[in-house]
């Protein structure tokens, strides 16, 4: 059987951690930025982890 690919697209927006979750980046970062607040800025800097539910699907285009 050959080997599985990693989808690149995914590998570039996630990441595993050590207890094999998946971290994501905040959205509503890029541009618009005038109108949020500094204090939701900062919020938004911090990474979020994947919802269970989307969880089974990204880990099944990040096999390794």
């Amino acid at each position: 059987m050959p080997k599985m690919k990693t989808h690149k697209g995914a590998a570039k927006r996630f990441k595993k951690t050590a207890k094999g979750k998946l971290k994501r980046k905040s959205n509503y970062t890029s541009h618009i930025l005038g109108k949020k607040s500094p204090k939701r800025k900062r919020k938004l800097r911090k990474d979020k982890l994947v919802h269970s539910s989307d969880e089974k699907r990204i880990k099944k285009v990040l096999p390794y």
